[in-house]
């Protein structure tokens, strides 16, 4: 497996340097980071359940995709990527809002990011990566707010914290 580098940051969203993905969550780095959230023509949102092989929360359910920047890649150019690596689909992606969070993900990691959002639509089926990806489902806002409500732990950190904002701008 070849290194993947993270882009660190300043205070500012200012790029610093770069580091090692792994070694970033080890310490709690700063780092830059891209959420993609899809939806399709009914409202849906569509969800990824992360592969149980993942190094960190295997088996949750999450957002269409996230991933870091590479060093000099920009975060649209990530999450266009990544939507096709993970998911198998392409679309328009628009910025929504960005988003600082710190989170403890067990097994000696953190999550410490600069996370840049973006929104896509379409009706697309997805063709996962089943790596990266053990199943996928579209559900509405108000089904998906239901099951959060009723299970949190069934999902990423991250998305938890995401979708509270999302209700309030979707």
């Amino acid at each position: 497996m070849t290194e993947e580098l993270v882009q660190l940051l300043n205070g500012n969203n200012e790029t610093i340097g770069v580091m090692e993905k792994m070694q970033a969550h080890r310490e709690g780095a700063l780092h830059r980071a891209v959420s993609v959230f899809v939806f399709n023509s009914k409202g849906e949102m569509l969800l990824q359940q992360r592969a149980l092989g993942k190094y960190h929360s295997p088996g949750l359910w999450s957002n269409a995709c996230c991933t870091h920047p590479r060093p000099g890649e920009k975060p649209l150019g990530a999450a266009e990527r990544r939507l096709r690596e993970e998911m198998g689909i392409a679309c328009n992606l628009e910025y929504q809002f960005d988003f600082l969070y710190r989170a403890e993900l067990g097994n000696g990691l953190t999550e410490h990011e600069y996370d840049h959002v973006y929104y896509g639509y379409t009706n697309e089926k997805p063709l996962p990566d089943n790596e990266e990806v053990a199943a996928w489902t579209y559900l509405s806002m108000a089904e998906l707010d239901n099951r959060l409500q009723q299970d949190p732990g069934k999902f990423t950190i991250w998305f938890r914290l995401l979708f509270e904002q999302l209700k309030h701008r979707k």
